[in-house]
């Protein structure tokens, strides 16, 4: 996942104020590899990311860059 879908779980947390560890609750998943998912030393894992987003009611959209 790139830098700005991480951000916005961080902020998401923060806002609702759950840890990672609650949120690993939320989600079934240990709270070492919620960790790992967010700080980016994982690797892509889609199905444990959507878990996420929709625990955080986020969707992950994209949006054509801007070209000059």
């Amino acid at each position: 996942m790139n830098v700005e879908v991480r951000e916005a779980v961080k902020t998401a947390l923060e806002r609702q104020g759950l840890s990672q560890a609650e949120l690993a609750r939320k989600v079934g998943m240990e709270r070492g590899n919620v960790n790992r998912l967010i700080s980016g030393k994982s690797g892509q894992v889609p199905e444990a990311w959507q878990k996420i987003l929709d625990a955080l009611e986020l969707e992950l959209v994209a949006i054509p860059k801007k070209t000059q």
